[in-house]
């Protein structure tokens, strides 16, 4: 199941009138037997660590989402919090298209980027794509089927030209390593990095294909 968390202050002082007995937002799902593996809940920016605590023993996944956060003023999502190696919570990042600004990876990613630099916890460019895939993948417990390349993975794939646009051609001559590479991605790139998509290994999309 998915629904929402902790969106903003108001939605929290209005929950807590709603269900005054409940210690918090989150609480209220759990009194409701809504969390465990495969309840995932966007935004989650005003939790407190007990909440953290709760989703990382249940399994329970947020959707990070940083663009929709943004462009309504919600507030910051706390990545660093919600990914405490002492009780992780499985984390992926999402568009929110009800207020998010558009269906990009590229961006999400990078505005994800942008919510960590600003708490002071920067995130390098190589883990905001481990939460576009792998982790997504493990949010939504199905990380032993989709999310990476491996061996018995369905091959759900979205191939990045790296060199997509004039630009990002001449940036990537001075590259120094693959997190840099990635990161120039993040920084530029946009709908037109796509080269291609396959769904199940078969090609659904070819951007230089004949139209």
């Amino acid at each position: 199941m998915q629904s929402h968390v902790a969106e903003n202050p108001a939605e929290v002082a209005w929950i807590s009138t709603l269900y005054p007995a409940q210690r918090s937002y989150l609480c209220v799902y759990a009194h409701f037997g809504l969390l465990g593996r495969r309840a995932i809940y966007a935004h989650g920016i005003y939790l407190d660590d007990n909440d953290f605590l709760r989703l990382a023993e249940s399994r329970t996944a947020l959707a990070h989402c940083p663009t929709s956060n943004n462009f309504l003023g919600s507030g910051l999502f706390a990545m660093h919090r919600a990914r405490d190696p002492a009780r992780p919570v499985h984390v992926a990042l999402a568009t929110d298209l009800g207020a998010g600004t558009g269906f990009s990876m590229l961006r999400t990613m990078q505005a994800a980027s942008d919510v960590a630099h600003l708490q002071g916890h920067p995130m390098s460019p190589s883990r905001a794509w481990w939460l576009a895939t792998q982790g997504a993948a493990a949010a939504l417990d199905l990380g032993g089927e989709i999310g990476t390349i491996a061996p018995g993975r369905e091959a759900d794939l979205v191939v990045i030209d790296l060199c997509s646009t004039p630009l990002i051609d001449f940036r990537m001559r001075y590259v120094n390593d693959i997190d840099e590479a990635l990161g120039v991605q993040l920084a530029l790139g946009d709908d037109r990095a796509i080269r291609a998509t396959y769904v199940g290994g078969k090609l659904a999309w070819d951007r230089d294909a004949p139209t």
